[in-house]
């Protein structure tokens, strides 16, 4: 399960929690302009847009290596991120009136040539989600996503109901249900607030608030999608700071850690948990991927404009993925 925000101060930034119970061991991993991008129906582009994100990089058919991602940004400031959509998404075999992607291949496709949401819009509409696999080892995972700009967001999804592009005007997704029906559950919240309750519900008591933060005592604390979705609009539409970079991104990632999922709190099997194994800030202004681990919230970056992005082969970071921790007592201390 996952969580996917857009976040706008000065810049924006845009990214997302995968929550597992597994890992394929992702890595940061740049997709130069000349790198050749090779699609099973689709032809090839050996000239495109460079594009940073977090991939699993195996290889293909051809045994060159291929980034499967799940969530990038490209240098025009266009971001796309993949979550489960278990039980709803539905691939379809070659339709010849289509470009057929297949899910695998969608965030490349589309971040490859695109410069903005309405030109990714334009592009979805001529297309259609080949049901195929990349492997035997890697079949297909049931996805819809997420695709955002500085300006707008969409949503799409692939149902049995055919191709479902919609706009996404809280810039947020989780999982299940279909986003109409998330975001029509965000009616039921209406009355939640950062602020102290007035008694309306017995205006001739005297009733009193007790503590701090009253107002958002019904705010769903679940690990499900739908409570991570109210959860992460409302933090999201009150935060509050300044717009330099590095207040952005760390009042980013409080939001978005504000879905994160702890080991033990979510078993899916036996002694099988699912985690949050990494969460992911870019902005989308700056071409920068921020990221933090299950085991290292130390927030850790890589600059897409400081590396060779003309280049013909794919670069590949590592994720640090051991706590850095600060020991102060081996600094110099202040005495009072």
């Amino acid at each position: 399960m996952c969580t996917s925000i857009v976040y706008k101060t000065r810049n924006t930034y845009f990214g997302r929690n995968l929550d597992l119970e597994y890992s394929y061991d992702e890595t940061i991993t740049i997709t130069p302009r000349k790198f050749p991008l090779n699609f099973r129906e689709a032809g090839t582009l050996d000239n495109h847009h460079a594009i940073i994100g977090v991939a699993y990089v195996v290889k293909d058919d051809n045994g060159s290596n291929y980034p499967l991602y799940y969530d990038a940004i490209n240098e025009k400031g266009l971001g796309v991120a993949g979550l489960n959509f278990v039980g709803n998404a539905k691939f379809f075999p070659l339709d010849q009136t289509k470009d057929n992607i297949a899910p695998w291949e969608f965030i490349p496709w589309v971040l490859s040539q695109c410069a903005n949401v309405d030109e990714a819009e334009r592009l979805v509409q001529k297309m259609s989600f080949y049901n195929n696999n990349f492997s035997d080892k890697l079949p297909v995972a049931e996805l819809h996503w997420i695709i955002a700009d500085a300006k707008r967001s969409i949503t799409v999804e692939s149902t049995a109901a055919g191709l479902m592009i919609y706009d996404n005007p809280i810039g947020v997704l989780t999982n299940n249900p279909p986003f109409p029906a998330q975001l029509f559950q965000l009616n039921n919240y209406m009355t939640i607030s950062p602020k102290d309750p007035k008694n309306s519900f017995a205006p001739k008591l005297n009733l009193s608030y007790y503590g701090r933060g009253i107002g958002t005592r019904n705010l769903p604390g679940g690990l499900d999608s739908q409570s991570r979705f109210v959860r992460a609009c409302f933090h999201k539409s009150h935060a509050q700071s300044a717009d330099d970079e590095q207040s952005s991104i760390s009042q980013y990632f409080h939001i978005l850690h504000s879905c994160d999922q702890s080991r033990g709190s979510n078993e899916v099997k036996s002694d099988s948990y699912e985690i949050t194994v990494y969460s992911s800030g870019y902005n989308l202004d700056k071409g920068i991927c921020y990221y933090t681990t299950y085991d290292n919230h130390q927030i850790s970056a890589v600059e897409m404009h400081k590396t060779k992005i003309d280049s013909k082969k794919l670069i590949s970071y590592p994720m640090i993925e051991t706590e850095q921790i600060n020991y102060q007592t081996k600094n110099r201390i202040r005495h009072i």
